[in-house]
């Protein structure tokens, strides 16, 4: 064991180098994660950024479009009755066609829209009338059963059928 031979010496020196090659492995492998993590908050931090801007710029823009809106918000004069007569002729029988359809558009969403507030008109009344009724009149007791005893015979008669 005091000389080394050939094949010990071989084996000692290549222990050493995969303890090497181990350590080098584990500190390029630290490195490596260090720059993955590092490119990813360089990443974020530059999507961070470009969402930033872009924020800006929508922002201005639309700041710019309201201001712009406002300028234009003047009101534009009414066109008189002869302008009007000159552009929409009575003889007209496609412009006519056209007019009675919307006309008539809008009356069915007039009826409809009438309708549907009398619905819920009708809704709110009956609400109300149940709220009126006195359940403690006797009247209405006996009414109650009378209902039962009829709904009762009718339901026994039809069985027998």
């Amino acid at each position: 064991m005091g000389c080394n031979t050939s094949s010990e010496a071989k084996t000692t020196k290549d222990e050493k180098n995969e303890k090497n090659n181990a350590q080098e492995n584990q500190t390029n492998t630290a490195t490596e994660e260090k720059q993955k993590e590092s490119e990813e908050k360089s990443e974020e931090q530059a999507a961070t950024k470009i969402q930033a801007a872009f924020r800006g710029h929508r922002t201005r823009k639309s700041m710019s479009m309201k201001t712009s809106k406002q300028q234009q918000q003047q009101p534009e004069p009414q066109p008189t009755k002869a302008e009007l007569e000159a552009e929409f002729r009575a003889d007209d029988k496609e412009l006519c066609n056209a007019a009675t359809k919307i006309q008539a558009s809008f009356r069915g969403h007039q009826a409809r829209k009438e309708k549907e507030q009398a619905v819920k008109d009708q809704e709110q009344q009956d609400k109300e009338d149940i709220e009126k009724i006195d359940l403690s009149d006797p009247n209405l007791n006996k009414a109650a059963t009378k209902i039962q005893a009829s709904f009762r015979g009718h339901k026994v008669r039809k069985d027998v059928k």
